[in-house]
């Protein structure tokens, strides 16, 4: 199981940005698909997933803001970040449970300036 996730950057509070995420090793459209992240001196909180049947969950902290999408022709995550705040600075995660284990993307940088 492979997990790759990209497209953090450097954006000012109240911008857009999305993130990807590339897997592959496992069949991906009957897998529940997640987000987390974790930042600074921070524990890894949940953000959100999606199902095999695209129904999604979010986190408290960024229902509204953040929608996560999946294209399982692409075998691809996506988290589409709107409203950026500098709480929201962090390393991202791409995650998926494959036969009882927990696979984790290599992370990618979000930072958001105020």
């Amino acid at each position: 199981v492979q997990l790759q996730a990209s497209g953090g950057g450097l954006v000012q509070s109240g911008e857009s940005l999305r993130l990807s995420c590339a897997a592959a090793g496992f069949n991906f459209r009957l897998n529940t698909v997640g987000w987390y992240r974790q930042a600074p001196g921070k524990q890894r909180e949940f953000v959100g997933n999606i199902t095999s049947g695209r129904q999604t969950n979010y986190a408290d902290s960024v229902k509204g803001r953040f929608t996560i999408g999946r294209d399982n022709v692409k075998n691809m995550l996506y988290l589409q970040m709107h409203s950026l705040k500098p709480e929201d600075t962090a390393v991202y995660f791409c995650k998926t449970v494959y036969r009882d284990r927990n696979f984790w993307g290599q992370g990618t940088l979000v930072t958001v300036s105020s």
